[in-house]
């Protein structure tokens, strides 16, 4: 479990940011054109960008291009491993990331 939930850091600190975690609320939504999120916020393009380029790196959001549009939408996989792990570290103090032991929350992969 230690792996698994450190190795989502780079998820916590994108989020970790107003717009961004915005951006992931619209996305919920299904997926979007860039210039749709835009018009949801009081940003610049190249704001957006390098919003879009964060998210994407730690793979929290996916994006293709059509023609000329790029289209984001969420990463239901990291989606999914990101709430296992919130689920990991607040549901059993017993199971703390600092302990190699085994996770019994009851609702991840590590108690299935």
């Amino acid at each position: 479990m230690k792996n698994k939930c450190t190795r989502n850091v780079g998820l916590f600190k994108a989020l970790a940011d107003r717009h961004r975690v915005r951006i992931v609320d619209v996305l919920s939504g299904g997926e979007q054109c860039a210039c749709d999120l835009l018009a949801e916020f009081d940003i610049t393009q190249p704001t957006l960008s390098h919003h879009m380029k964060i998210l994407c790196d730690c793979r929290l959001v996916n994006a293709r291009k059509e023609g000329k549009m790029m289209l984001y939408s969420l990463n239901n996989q990291t989606v999914e491993n990101l709430k296992e792990c919130l689920c990991c570290i607040t549901g059993n103090p017993e199971d703390c990331t600092c302990e190699p032991r085994t996770c019994t929350c009851g609702c991840c992969e590590n108690c299935r």
